[in-house]
């Protein structure tokens, strides 16, 4: 029998609730009408679910609503509220309240709102007991993963390892499909390794051309340049002591790659302008969605530099290969952006699931968090929807198979390259925003400079103008 709990001033409200919801026989209820006591009584309570008048005298209920969200996440809140403080009610879902009640109370509404918010409840509870169960299984410094979430007991490899070379000193690699994790995956490393009390510096590395990369990198001197006006701390500096991450390593010039390989062979370099010798105290992790080994065959990636930096290496599954992933994953995302919207949607319809798994997922976990984002917004129900899923992924989709099954029915020689897979991926977005580059750099986590590169490596056609047009 599920726990509530009446917080009201009002003696006759809390009799009334009393009485109401105890003879339905579903609810254990306790009633509170003193807000002073709040605090000790939801601590020590085990409640599922809290009704919550918020003009209370001495604590207001922002205040214990407050105490809730931060103190015991997974209880959700019902506001209860006058009609003249419908305003107030919809300022306390912003807060984390689950929705709210005016009064006179709506009982067909008041059980209804019950039912979905224990929904949540036991979802928030089991995405927590998941993480829980996940994190002891092997993994010495669990609190280093707290953003990464999984059950797939592939995946949890991956994690098992990344927690024992992260201690090392050593250069790693991290490689994977776009959107699979991997500044995650980095921070994670940082802050298990020595290093974690240093700064961690990200940089797309793929951002800079040569001519820009010795000032960006190395920093410059007053004077060192034209319109070098102030003396500049370069990235290898900015990071001293710490973790500097090259994302998108592949992405990197020739030229550039050598300045990069000099620095990590002597492990020193100059600021632009400066005879000053400065030690390059840092430890490099680098990431690619790219196949470095076929860009070395290609002559486009120093060998020397690969072997540099791929001291220890992490490969990260795409999100298709991780079963079990992409329910938890897409649960635990419907309540992120139930709170960054103050949507009260209590849970995902089976059917919504069904076609999660069937998709590919190029873009991978970041693509599934857009996708949820994108519904959670469109969404009016109290259940997320298959007709609130953008138009794209229910074309892409096809069959009754799972996505194990119909993966493992292509031959080998069918199955997409990752290139193919990442050029379909940029294609779909591109068509999405209406050709808007920036926004479609945006939206697949890249610098506008890569994709306009990736545009013309994989001879993608832009589509006509839409919104703000290509350049905007």
């Amino acid at each position: 029998m599920k726990r509530i709990l009446v917080i009201d001033d009002d003696a006759a409200v809390l009799n009334y609730f009393m009485i109401f919801l105890a003879q339905t026989g579903r609810y254990d209820v306790q009633t509170l009408g003193d807000s002073t006591q709040a605090f000790d009584v939801i601590d020590s309570g085990n409640f599922d679910a809290i009704m919550l008048d918020m003009d209370m005298p001495v604590v207001h209920g922002r205040e214990v609503l407050r105490y809730v969200k931060e103190k015991h996440p997974h209880i959700e809140v019902i506001v209860i509220t006058g009609v003249e403080d419908v305003e107030l009610a919809v300022e306390s879902m912003k807060a984390g309240a689950y929705d709210y009640l005016c009064k006179p109370i709506d009982e067909d509404r008041l059980l209804r709102l019950l039912d979905h918010a224990l929904e949540r409840s036991e979802l928030r509870t089991e995405v927590d007991r998941l993480r829980d169960e996940v994190s002891l299984e092997g993994l010495r410094h669990k609190e280093a993963f707290e953003s990464i979430l999984t059950r797939n007991r592939g995946f949890l490899r991956v994690l098992q390892r990344v927690d024992q070379i992260a201690e090392s000193e050593n250069y790693v690699l991290i490689w994977g499909e776009s959107g699979t994790g991997k500044e995650l995956v980095a921070r994670a490393i940082h802050r298990i390794s020595r290093r974690r009390d240093r700064p961690f510096i990200a940089v797309n590395a793929g951002t800079f051309a040569s001519e820009l990369f010795s000032s960006e990198f190395f920093g410059h001197e007053q004077g060192a340049f034209t319109g070098a006006t102030r003396t500049r701390a370069g990235f290898f500096e900015k990071a001293n002591g710490g973790t500097l991450l090259l994302d998108e390593i592949g992405e990197l010039e020739l030229p550039v790659q050598s300045k990069l390989l000099r620095v990590l062979q002597e492990g020193e370099y100059f600021r632009l302008g400066s005879t000053e010798k400065r030690g390059a105290d840092v430890r490099i992790i680098a990431a690619t969605n790219k196949d470095l080994a076929d860009e070395i065959d290609k002559g486009r990636f120093r060998r020397d530099l690969y072997y540099r930096l791929n001291i220890c290496s992490v490969f990260l599954p795409p999100l298709r290969d991780r079963e079990g992933d992409i329910e938890l994953l897409a649960n635990w995302f419907l309540d992120k952006h139930n709170r960054a919207n103050a949507k009260s949607i209590s849970l995902i319809d089976s059917d919504v699931i069904e076609l999660l798994e069937l998709y590919d997922f190029p873009g991978n976990v970041r693509e599934l968090d857009n996708i949820i984002a994108e519904a959670v917004v469109v969404e009016s129900g109290r259940s997320l929807s298959s007709r609130s899923l953008p138009r794209y992924l229910h074309n892409a989709v096809s069959g009754p198979r799972t996505g194990a099954s119909r993966a493992a029915s292509v031959p080998p020689a069918e199955r997409k390259t990752l290139h193919e897979r990442e050029a379909e991926h940029i294609r779909r977005m591109l068509e999405l925003t209406g050709g808007n580059r920036t926004a479609t750099a945006e939206i697949l986590g890249i610098s506008r400079v890569s994709l306009i590169s990736r545009i013309k490596r994989y001879g993608i056609d832009i589509p006509p103008a839409g919104g703000g047009g290509p350049d905007s």
